[in-house]
């Protein structure tokens, strides 16, 4: 067969290996604390509602903080659209450090200013690298490169 030579893959290096798994836990542990969250705002939709409406937030903005936290959680997890869930999660990350942890004398909210912001670095890298050869975006990838040899 003449295009034998033409059809193998590169094997895979161990170093895209350890990359793939580590962007695929990286991903696990950013979206889980969104996930859980998004599930806990739901569980407590009005005690939930009360602490946006006590932060000056309308509680008609609920709907979509849930969306945000467990669609862009599952999202990210999945590894499909990570780019755009990221950079989503990125700047809701970014907003609720600003809205919900701003009296940096509070050493409690001072944390929790600091780990938003540690969160919101962990999307902002996900967002420029993309999700991984362990994703849905990279089925997706390679489905449609595919389609193209064969059509």
């Amino acid at each position: 067969m003449p295009f034998a030579a033409a059809r193998r893959e590169r094997p895979i290096s161990t170093e895209s290996t350890m990359q793939n798994f580590s962007l695929l836990v990286g991903r696990f542990g950013l979206s889980l604390i969104f996930i859980l969250s998004g599930v806990g705002k739901l569980m407590a939709y009005q005690a939930t509602a009360k602490l946006l409406v006590a932060h000056g937030l309308p509680s008609g903005l609920l709907p979509l903080v849930i969306f945000a936290e467990l669609g862009g959680g599952l999202a990210v997890l999945c590894g499909l659209w990570t780019r755009w869930a990221a950079a989503g999660l990125f700047v809701f990350s970014l907003l609720t450090a600003v809205t919900f942890h701003n009296n940096l004398a509070d050493h409690d909210q001072w944390i929790n200013f600091m780990k938003n912001l540690a969160i919101a670095g962990g999307f902002l890298v996900l967002a420029a690298h993309g999700a991984g050869g362990l994703s849905l975006d990279a089925w997706r990838r390679r489905r449609r490169q595919k389609q193209k040899i064969f059509f």
